[in-house]
């Protein structure tokens, strides 16, 4: 009997310190500051995310925090965890949101940039799928970069719409989405709230179209010169159908 005094003892000490442990990690989570007042600019990551396509837009678009007198942009992550993200180049992200538990703040704008997969698992990922179908609802403006475009397609959200993708993997984008108008030889696409991007470094060139779109063409300059990237939208390949 002592004996199983002692382990009962035992057990209600490591379960204490567990609870503990527990509470102190959830008070330890921190969020994003989100300013009521500016846009909420949600970036969908995923292990395999290539650096770029999340990087770029990413800068475009925090960096209007930096602009007076304009709506900017409250930046933040969403995926499926909350444990960090590895990008295809071995980059470690740690997300701010998990959709598939939080409860995740308003998104005006969606960003989806291209992973690993998007060719072939993470088309069958029906979680994946219908968070942006959810936030596509709502979103005033929902965009993609390299290959995020056959995500964004899987959904059914592109059908009526035209769009682009990655340059060497248009005929797949075509073979596999054969319902969907798709124009090649453009670095992006606008068809009313979609946007997709060819990916790449000139996933700036799309970040900068929406600035902008959003701002006008003085405070695009004014970004992409912070980047020292020179913005001309003219000199651009682009469709812009609003």
């Amino acid at each position: 009997m002592k004996q199983l005094a002692t382990l009962f003892l035992l057990c209600s000490i490591l379960t204490g310190c567990m609870e503990k442990h527990d509470k102190k990690s959830t008070e330890a989570r921190t969020f994003p500051e989100l300013k009521s007042d500016r846009y909420n600019v949600a970036f969908l990551i995923m292990d395999g995310v290539y650096n770029t396509e999340f990087t770029a837009p990413y800068d475009i678009f925090q960096h209007t925090v930096y602009r007076k007198n304009i709506k900017a942009m409250n930046t933040f992550t969403v995926a499926n965890t909350l444990k960090p993200v590895t990008s295809f180049e071995g980059l470690r992200f740690l997300p701010d949101y998990d959709y598939l538990t939080d409860s995740i703040p308003p998104i005006d704008i969606l960003v989806v940039p291209s992973a690993k997969h998007h060719l072939d698992k993470d088309l069958q990922d029906e979680n994946l799928l219908n968070f942006i179908k959810k936030v596509d609802k709502e979103a005033l403006y929902v965009t993609s970069h390299c290959d995020g475009a056959f995500i964004l397609a899987k959904t059914g959200i592109l059908d009526g719409a035209i769009s682009t993708t990655f340059p060497s993997d248009i005929d797949a984008y075509r073979k596999m989405f054969p319902q969907l108008m798709v124009k090649d030889s453009v670095l992006f696409v606008h068809d009313g709230k979609y946007i997709t991007s060819a990916g790449g470094a000139k996933s700036f060139e799309a970040a900068l179209y929406l600035c902008e779109l959003l701002y006008g063409k003085e405070v695009a300059v004014s970004l992409a010169k912070g980047l020292v990237i020179d913005w001309d939208l003219a000199s651009v390949p682009h469709l812009s159908l609003p």
